[in-house]
Order: structure tokens, then sequence, then C-alpha cells
């Protein structure tokens, strides 16, 4: 049993959700108004037998307890795991000492950044205590962040904010003091060691923002400057190893509440934007950092947290720049497939009159919900940006030029409805005919091919199979005799029975593992059956999702399985595994085991010159009766049949104790229809599918 397995066995579902929601018993499951959304007729239920919960309203996600410590708490899957095996008793698996070294020095780095951001804090709000003669620059930075920067005391303390005085050694002196030595100070990047091996403060003479990770830990800081002749504006602390700024969202960690409530994130360019937005209430606005964001920066919040995501980047054209980059960015990390179609609704803010966010909040605060609500659809900010520059007598190889930059982003939808009307936009804005468009469209060139890399093979399939299978399909025995006739063709692996949930889904995942990109196969399978019709695909004919998995840890491992995916940085395997938690490393390397190339290889290892030869000959003249691809597709048809049988079962309880003439009876009975025309899609398709 893995330790998820044992903690879900010692942690009723029904026991620990009520904790935080107040369940009510209606039949055989519990309901209640989701904890995720606002909602007045309840759609949240829990069902003990299956020890699962889902919400049947506007945020359609569901799981086990893990799922829902993950959602409710805001924390990863290991968070939980480390969290729910304190709660219950369960001991995690002992980490290596190098492991366990590691920690101790993050830890230790993080408790230096802290340290440091609370003296920084003592002398901005306590100016007498600044060091050496500083203590009036100390209170006329304070006047400055209260009066000019109209930061309130409340927001000075809830974001720590501090001073750096002008000093070579003022936080290096402290520090020493309480036992840090100059070399700690170097690592956590606050201090620098020049040519001559002199040591002094990286910041001086700044007003210093601490920066938190999600968990509200200080990693770094950013630094504005003090004297306009100060360059750069903005400082902020090198690249550690606890603080990597691609991989950072400031104000994170006081936003995330907010932002799941709403589902919505504002991402703005700068720390003070991101202040003193959150200062006027509104608390789902975060920073991004560096000149654009990043894959990882967006992949914190969307779809973790939020569903729709607005860029609220600066009016110049720096900030327009950004923005571009930005959403391409989006695309390749929010694309679901080869095609880059987003899953994401991705907005553009346009902040009157070229200011930034904050000069906007602290001038008219109660201009910026109106602002919000008027974001522009991506396809009308890319339409406007590539084509501003273009003369109203524009040659066609111009507006065809202009044309394929906007192309990419304007055909990122799922939606068909979408992507008819934003080429109509560019058509009309380009004064082309639409069908020229889509003929632009078809010739698109492909990425390069390092943005859509396929996924490595594993080791060779193609040697051959032997006649026993295991749950997974795969050999399990290798006859290596040697016969003058051709090997015979085996039979095709028996597929886990439907009712096999759990099998389904490590069949899934097995296949997976080894070549990720048949994923996109069995979404074209289920986009197919939606057959344009917007309630299915958008509902339960959707894509594969962790909906999809019931288990904890195999839902952790196709999460990772789709991030390799989208990675550049790695080969889909290495990728995987370092996405995991020590519990599900287990999993996987079980998953692996059953790898009959990898057995087959390890045999013919064995083999001798000659024997090898002739093991690469007969295993050329045989081939296998089955088609991998395909069985994956129908095992993840099967898996998503069990999903919607799951949901049927729970909305027909919701149906039996709703108010019969109530709007959430239509509401309910519409679901229902809408699942039985998935269900007769998907039994179509199986049925046809003989074993």
């Amino acid at each position: 049993m893995s330790v998820a397995d044992e903690i879900k066995a010692r942690l009723d579902i029904v026991t620990y959700i009520q904790q935080y929601v107040p369940l009510k018993k209606a039949g055989r499951t519990y309901k209640a108004c989701c904890p995720f959304h606002q909602e007045k007729t309840p759609s949240f239920v829990v069902d003990p037998v299956r020890q699962t919960w889902r919400c049947y309203g506007s945020c359609a996600t569901g799981g086990d307890v893990l799922n829902f410590a993950m959602r409710q708490h805001g924390w990863t899957f290991t968070e939980a795991l480390r969290e729910l095996a304190r709660t219950t008793g369960v001991q995690l698996k002992a980490r290596t000492p190098e492991q366990l070294q590691t920690d101790d020095r993050h830890d230790f780095l993080r408790g230096l950044l802290h340290s440091a951001a609370e003296q920084f804090h003592r002398w901005l709000i306590q100016p007498d205590t600044a060091p050496g003669p500083h203590a009036q620059a100390a209170r006329s930075v304070l006047d400055y962040a209260r009066g000019k920067r109209a930061l309130s005391d409340e927001t000075l303390i809830k974001f720590q904010i501090g001073f750096a005085p002008p000093e070579w050694s003022g936080l290096l002196t402290t520090m020493k003091q309480i036992g840090y030595t100059e070399d700690d100070l170097i690592e956590a990047g606050m201090a620098v060691r020049n040519d001559a091996g002199r040591v002094y403060d990286r910041f001086r003479n700044r007003l210093m923002i601490p920066i938190r990770d999600d968990r509200g830990r200080v990693i770094g800081f950013g630094a504005r400057a003090l004297d306009p002749n100060d360059n750069p504006k903005y400082l902020n602390t090198p690249e550690t190893p606890i603080f990597n700024k691609s991989r950072t969202l400031f104000a994170l960690d006081t936003a995330k509440g907010a932002i799941r409530d709403s589902g919505a994130v504002v991402i703005v360019e700068g720390y003070l934007d991101a202040i003193q937005a959150q200062q006027a209430g509104y608390g789902n606005v975060v920073a991004q950092m560096g000149t654009a964001l990043t894959d990882a920066q967006l992949q914190l919040v969307a779809p973790r947290y939020a569903q729709r995501v607005l860029l609220a980047l600066d009016s110049d054209a720096a900030g327009q720049n950004a923005t571009m980059r930005s959403l391409e960015v989006a695309r390749r990390a929010l694309s679901q497939d080869y095609a880059g179609r987003m899953q994401i609704d991705m907005r553009v803010l346009s902040i009157p009159g070229a200011k930034d966010p904050d000069d906007l909040i602290r001038e008219q605060p109660d201009l910026w919900p109106q602002i919000v609500d008027q974001a522009r659809p991506v396809a009308d900010f890319v339409i406007e940006f590539e084509t501003r520059d273009l003369s109203p007598n524009a040659t066609i190889v111009e507006k065809e030029a202009a044309a394929r930059r906007i192309l990419p982003l304007l055909m990122a939808s799922e939606r068909e409805l979408y992507r008819q009307d934003n080429l109509q936009k560019l058509a009309a804005h380009l004064r082309v005919a639409e069908k020229t468009l889509i003929t632009w469209a078809a010739s698109q060139p492909a990425e390069p091919r390092a943005a859509r890399r396929p996924p490595a093979q594993s080791a060779p399939r193609e040697l051959t199979p032997p006649p026993e299978y295991d749950e997974f399909g795969d050999p399990i025995a290798v006859d290596i005799g040697i016969d003058d006739a051709p090997p015979a063709v085996q039979p095709a692996p028996r597929l886990p029975a439907p009712q096999d949930e759990l099998a389904l889904e490590r069949y899934c995942l097995r296949r997976l593992i080894e070549q990720p990109a048949w994923v996109y196969a069995a979404n074209q399978r289920l986009r197919t059956l939606s057959e344009d019709n917007a309630a299915l695909s958008d509902g339960p004919l959707c894509d594969l999702t962790e909906e999809d998995f019931l288990d904890s840890t195999h839902r952790s491992i196709w999460s990772a399985i789709r991030e390799a995916l989208h990675s550049a940085q790695a080969e889909p395997g290495t990728h995987i595994e370092a996405r995991l938690d020590a519990d599900s490393v287990d999993v996987l390397i079980g998953l692996r085991v059953s790898d009959a190339a990898h057995v087959r290889a390890s045999i013919k290892e064995r083999l001798d010159g000659d024997a090898a030869v002739l093991w690469d000959e007969l295993s050329k003249r045989a081939a296998p009766a089955f088609d991998a691809k395909e069985d994956l597709v129908v095992a993840v048809l099967r898996l998503r049949a069990a999903r919607i049988s799951r949901d049927r079962e729970s909305l027909t309880v919701l149906l039996a104790e709703s108010e019969s003439d109530g709007g959430e009876t239509r509401r309910l009975m519409v679901s229902l229809n809408v699942l039985a025309q998935a269900v007769r899609q998907l039994d179509a398709e199986l049925s046809r599918r003989i074993r």
C-alpha cells in the first residue's frame, strides 16, 4: 500500500470535509453548497462509499480527500501528502542524507532572509533604530511610502516593506552580529564580494519589498531606488538556491484565496502595482517577475486557481511588447496539443492615459473594476498591435505578413465559434476575404521543432511479444527458443475490464509514460464524438483531465505527464519523475517494471554476440497483432464512461433532493440530458471496437 493509499484508508472523507463544509445527508451521499464558489443551491456531493467528492456547479471538479485538501488549502500534492500524513500518523519515507542536507540549507537561507526582512522593516517603521546617522533618512523614506506611494500602515506591515540605509555594510554588520557569515549572506543574494575580496551590502538606499513564495516564505527582495540617479530603478535578488524569478509571482501568497474565489487572476508588471491593488481591496492581483510572463509563472495560477487570466501590463511600447510575449508564452504553456489551442480565457487590460495600475488605483481606485470588466479579448489586442504600422494602402504582401504573425494566436481556441469570429475580425481589419485568411492559416509553417519536440521514444518496442500478458497488456515472459520458422504473431493483450477503474487508470498511465503524445489521439476521439456540441465538448466529452483518475497518486502522475508534453527542458521521462514526490515515484517505477521492452532488452544483454544478432533478426520478423495507440484510446473512453456513470448517479441524488418547481431542478435535468447524450456517443463508439 502506498503512502497516499494508507492516508486515505485512515481518513474518512466525510469526517475530513465536514471540518470545512456543513454537509447534509442526501440518500447514501452528502451534499452542501460548494466551498469553492458562490452558490445558493447545493451542488457539492461527497460519496462516502467511493470516498470521493465532486462539484456539479461552476467548479465542475472533484477528487478524493487529498484533492480536497489541495484545493481547500492551496497545497501542492506533496504538501497535502505531508500534512495529512502528520494528521493520520502515517510515516513518510525517509529522505536521503543529501536531500535532508539540501532541505536544511534551504530552510537556513529562508531563515536568513526572514531575519533580513524583519530588520529592513524595523528600520522603516522605527526610524530611530536605523544604523549610524541614517535615522532621518529612514523617516524621510517612511514619509515617502505613506505620502507619495500612498501606502497605509496596514499595508506596510502586511507586505513587511522596509528600508535599506545608504551605507555599505548596514545589513552585513547586523546579520553578522546574530550569527550569519559573509558567505551565508552572499549565498542568499544579500551581499556581494568584489574582485578585491571586499564584501558589502547588495541593497543600499532602497525601499525593500520582500518577495515570498506561494507559502508565504521570504525567498528574495525587490528593491526600489530612492535616489532618481540610481540605476536600475528596481534591483532584484539574483538567482539563488531558493529564488528563481521566472518561477515566482509576487504577492501570490496573499492573493491566492481571492483568485480561487473569483476564478480570475490579474497579472500586473510591478510590485507596487500589485500592492496598491490589494490595498484597494482587489485581492486577486499579482505581479510577474521579469520583462515578460513565463510559462512557469502562469502555471502557478492557471488552471490551479484561475480559469481567467487578465494581463494588465504597462501601456507604453515596452509594456505592449511584453504583453505580446506573454500571450505567446500563454499559448504554449496552456496549449493542449501541438496546434496550440488555449483552454484558459485570457484577456488584456487597457489602462487609459498610459498609466500603470499603481498610478490609476491611487488616483481613481473605483475605476479599476470597470477597466477589468472591459478587458479586451486576446484577438482584439493582437490584431490592433500587429497592424498598428500598416498603412491604409498596404500591399497584399504586407497584409499577408501581418496575418501570419497574428493567425497562430487567433486560431488558439478550442471553440469553432471563437475561431470563426476571430477570423472575421481580422478579415475586416485587413480588408481581405475570409477564405484568403483560411488559406494562409492552412499553409502556416509549423512551429520550430524545439517548441513542439515530440516525446522521446523509450526502449525499443520491436522485439517479439511473448504469449503471456500482465494487467497492462505487456508480456511477462519471453521464450527465446530458436526455430527455423518465423515466430508466430501473438494475440493482442487484453485491456482491463471496464468495471476495474483503477486497473484502467494504471493501463492508461503505463501507455502514456511510454508515449505521452498518444493522449492527443484520445482527446481527438473525444472531440470527434462531441460533434462540435459545446455542451459536450466543454463538459462530459472534454479532453482527458485529472478528474478521470480516482486515485490521487495517479492524478499526480497524469499531471506530470501533461507538463512533460510542454517542457523543452528535459526528456519527458526525466521531466515526469522530477515533478513527482517520492511516493508517486514509487508508483511510477511500479508501472515501468512491467515494461516488456526493458525486459527484452535486458535479456538481449545476457546473450553472446551470435545469439544477440539472431535475436534481432527474429525480432524483425515478428510484428505485434495489436494497435497499442488504439488500445490507449479505448482505455481512455472507458475511463470517461466510468466518470460519467459516477456523475449521473450523483446528479440523480441531487435531483431527488431538489425543489420540484425550482430552477435548480431544470439545471440538473439539463445536465443529466447532456450526460445521457455523452453516454450514447461513448457506447456507440465502444461497441464498434470488438475485442
